[in-house]
């Protein structure tokens, strides 16, 4: 995309189920998200990132897509959806649909034909091998999915066979060794841009290119994402969607990057306007198994956005979506400091350099759904198979569960809260796909926050408005100051403008080195603010005279 367009984009993404429903049937729709429209315009936003939308059996809540180009019924038709688009292009937002080609479901017709006939050419669409060993009973390689177990899944009604999912089994990975599937993805981008969509939000796009099924290399994962990960030929596709397709409508691009380092993602910037980098979303987890959770330290939040913020040239700036937990209950404090941890966070992502991105409810404090997630009360299609893989390591059932409910992406998918009716305004108060957190009788609704001056929705206003009005904090240089461990501090530089961000991360007091330096405050979530103090969860922008 034009670095002019970009560099103004504030995203806002909508997960279709649980932000709005407007027929009453328990689920989101597209409907619903038009009679949101101006609540979205009037927070500011500009553009949306519309999670999958597309005809699915929901197993894995539409990253499973039967059809490309059919709207699945529980969300709407193909007119709603160029409603939407026409409503929200009156509003100057934009729409950026989720790209999911790594994968389809069982269920699309490629695999369909496939499986039916092991002749016709969809068999090469997909991975399909026969197994090893003497009565071709063990899967063609080692490789594990990404969601636990096995990578390989037995193809019914051929004995021997197997189809390769990286994902959940009902989700079968495409063969993008073979031409056709490049030009289909190639026909459904062009479809979308036709329609009017600004760009694409690229799902696990990095492991779209499998270098070898072959796993007689000596392996330096146990997964087998050496043969997939970031692989050189996936820019090789990449480059050629751009060059066919997305550069005639100057599209808008991010790709979701596994574990992909910071020199990767400078490859990636020759494809991409951005990627997901996933280094701060793992400040309280185990980088490389992130079922195991670690202490959450403020610093191993900060460092990670300071060492992208020097190496990378532009960023995604998010701390939570549809695949991980609430970033006020994962690194604020919702009980004694909810507003001020909720608005200190908010501050990272809207003076760093980058694009930011909220994710629904985000900006009224929403929080995990309360509850311990289990094999048999949850709609997250990882949680069964991740429990079982753990038990068969022998480990009692409580580790199993805590693991399970680790991953769990149940907890940040609760309906949008509205306001204080019954399902918090999400409907007229039928049973929904998700149970509503009951917080939203605690004030955590967009009424509410409305309502209230001081409340974290207006202060996200405030941020907005500041990115909006403020070129520096657009394209400004990124200068960082080492205050304390728990403090991200830093300048936005631009010409003779120089504006001071402190933002402290943790519940104590902090002396700084500012005294008796003129200013003119910008911002705070305090009113009595000093430049020398940075009390617990002090967010301060100001400018310097």
């Amino acid at each position: 995309m034009n670095f002019e367009k970009l560099k103004n984009l504030i995203i806002y993404q909508i997960y279709p189920s649980s932000f709005k429903d407007s027929n009453n049937d328990g689920w989101g729709d597209l409907k619903g998200i038009i009679s949101k429209l101006d609540y979205l315009k009037d927070l500011g936003i500009n553009a949306i990132w519309l999670s999958p939308i597309y005809k699915s059996p929901m197993n894995d809540m539409g990253y499973d897509i039967s059809d490309y180009y059919e709207i699945n019924p529980k969300f709407g038709t193909m007119e709603d959806f160029d409603k939407l688009l026409e409503e929200a292009k009156k509003r100057n937002i934009g729409i950026i649909m989720d790209l999911v080609v790594n994968h389809t479901s069982t269920e699309h017709k490629w695999f369909k034909e496939a499986k039916k006939d092991l002749n016709s050419k969809y068999r090469d669409y997909y991975f399909i091998k026969e197994g090893k060993g003497k009565n071709k009973e063990l899967p063609p390689n080692n490789w594990d999915s990404c969601f636990a177990g096995s990578a390989w899944e037995k193809l019914d009604g051929h004995e021997g066979f197997y189809y390769m999912h990286l994902f959940e089994k009902t989700q079968a990975d495409l063969n993008f060794n073979n031409e056709e599937v490049v030009k289909e993805v190639e026909n459904i981008l062009e479809f979308y841009l036709k329609k009017g969509v600004i760009g694409f939000r690229c799902d696990v796009i990095s492991n779209i290119y499998k270098e070898s099924l072959n796993d007689g290399k000596k392996r330096l994962y146990l997964t087998g994402r050496e043969h997939y990960l970031s692989r050189p030929n996936v820019h090789n596709i990449l480059k050629r969607f751009k060059e066919n397709v997305l550069d005639k409508y100057d599209a808008f691009m991010v790709g979701e990057t596994s574990f992909v380092t910071r020199d990767e993602a400078k490859l990636y910037l020759d494809e991409f306007d951005m990627v997901f980098e996933f280094e701060h979303a793992s400040a309280d987890q185990n980088t490389l198994v992130p079922a195991i959770k670690r202490k959450y330290k403020p610093k191993n939040l900060i460092e990670p956005f300071k060492v992208w913020q020097k190496e990378v040239k532009w960023n995604s700036l998010y701390l939570e979506n549809h695949d991980q937990h609430r970033s006020l209950s994962r690194f604020g404090d919702s009980k004694k400091y909810n507003f001020l941890s909720a608005t200190a966070l908010a501050s990272i992502i809207f003076t760093l350099k980058g694009t930011p991105f909220i994710y629904q409810g985000q900006e009224i404090g929403m929080l995990d759904y309360p509850y311990k997630i289990g094999p048999s009360n949850t709609k997250d299609c990882c949680v069964p198979t991740v429990y079982e893989t753990v038990r068969k390591l022998h480990f009692p059932k409580k580790i199993a569960l805590d693991f399970a409910n680790n991953v769990c992406r149940d907890h940040a998918r609760s309906p949008m809260q509205w306001d204080d009716r019954e399902n918090s305004g999400f409907n007229e108060g039928n049973p929904t796909w998700l149970p509503v957190n009951e917080c939203y009788k605690n004030g955590v609704n967009v009424s509410e926050n409305l309502a209230n001056p001081c409340s974290i929705l207006n202060f996200y206003k405030k941020l907005i408005k500041i990115r909006k009005d403020f070129e520096a904090f657009k394209t400004g240089e990124v200068e960082f100051i080492n205050i304390n461990k728990n403090v991200l501090s830093f300048y936005r530089i631009l010409n003779d403008e120089k504006y001071l961000v402190m933002i402290n991360l943790c519940n104590k007091t902090i002396n700084t080195p500012f005294r008796n330096i003129k200013h003119d405050l910008v911002l705070s979530n305090y009113t009595d603010v000093s430049l020398n103090i940075l009390k617990p969860y002090m967010s301060i922008i100001t400018k310097l005279k």
